[in-house]
């Protein structure tokens, strides 16, 4: 995806933020445009939610500049957070107070005109599937009712810009689809944009136009999900169905091959990694050749997690210890 600077929404250059010796937030370089669906891809303790608190000037950055919006959030930050939305890994609701109460609250504390904010309650309520639990206490609510209630409070004021942190955490599976249309029609028309902050793997190569992986403050790589596939999975990928009376054979042949990789998964099942694509015709002569049976050769695409953990293993290797 070609970033287009006119149109960018948040512009990070050098970000970092330090908390004493600790530096959570090491150089950051972001440049996100608007309609994206961001992704922000990291382990517990990796940047993530320090980043989106600097993005809303929540916390004020040790070094570097930032834009959000075309404002700086510690000089803007009212003005910036009346036009975003954020929701936490774990929202703070207010459990003494009903569904509709908690929405309220935060249409007025946003400015959202009367008459508007008491349709936007009940189509966010409707939306999430809360609307019969509305008139309830919070503090009844299960988990998954909670974090959708949540959801529904950070866009009561249609924010243009939404942060989103672990969204469909606790949420059952079609509670978490319903979130992911969502997201996909909120920046259908590319008015809205999505920061969104994960270490679901398959949900970012979902819905992510772009992700950054991140580790230990430091973005480690950044592209569109099947760039990312394409520039570091481990080879090809492979998965082989063989006869039974083969598969020993088969892997006897295969082990003596030094770049590949063998995981036999079934009785008749071999995952084969580290072949170059133009390897494989000669792999599957080799097998053949030698009476192996092969029922199936399989192309395996590589996914995110893919990346993520070659990624997490080659910054671990690299790391002085």
């Amino acid at each position: 995806m070609n970033v287009d600077s006119r149109n960018l929404v948040i512009e990070a250059d050098g970000l970092a933020k330090s908390f004493g010796e600790f530096r959570a937030v090491d150089g950051l370089h972001l440049e996100i445009q608007r309609g994206e669906v961001f992704g922000f891809l990291g382990h517990n303790g990796a940047g993530k939610t320090t980043t989106v608190r600097l993005l809303n000037g929540a916390l004020e950055q040790t070094s570097g500049a930032v834009r959000v919006l075309g404002m700086d959030p510690q000089v803007d930050g009212p003005a910036l957070r009346r036009r975003t939305g954020v929701l936490t890994e774990n929202p703070s609701l207010e459990e003494r107070l009903t569904g509709f109460e908690n929405l309220r609250i935060f249409a007025d504390l946003y400015g959202v005109p009367a008459r508007t904010a008491e349709e936007r309650v009940h189509e966010l309520l409707h939306r999430f599937d809360l609307l019969e639990a509305g008139g309830q206490y919070v503090n009844t609510y299960s988990k998954g009712m909670k974090q959708r209630l949540a959801l529904a409070r950070a866009l009561i004021h249609d924010p243009e810009l939404l942060f989103l942190d672990e969204p469909t955490s606790g949420l059952d599976p079609v509670a978490a689809r319903n979130v992911h249309e969502l997201i996909e029609h909120m920046t259908a028309s590319r008015e809205h944009t999505v920061f969104l902050c994960t270490h679901n793997l398959t949900e970012a190569q979902l819905l992510c136009d772009r992700v950054a992986v991140l580790e230990h403050g430091r973005v480690l790589a950044l592209g569109s999900p099947a760039e990312l596939t394409h520039k570091y999975s481990a080879g090809a990928q492979l998965e082989m169905e063989i006869s039974k009376e083969s598969i020993g054979k088969a892997i006897e042949i295969l082990e003596e091959i030094p770049q590949i990789h063998i995981n036999q998964t079934a009785d008749i099942l071999l995952q084969i990694t580290g072949a170059a694509r133009t390897d494989i015709p000669g792999l599957i002569k080799i097998l053949t050749r030698a009476d192996v049976n092969l029922y199936r050769v399989q192309p395996v695409e590589p996914t995110l997690q893919d990346v993520y953990f070659a990624l997490h293993r080659n910054n671990n290797m690299e790391r002085p210890q």
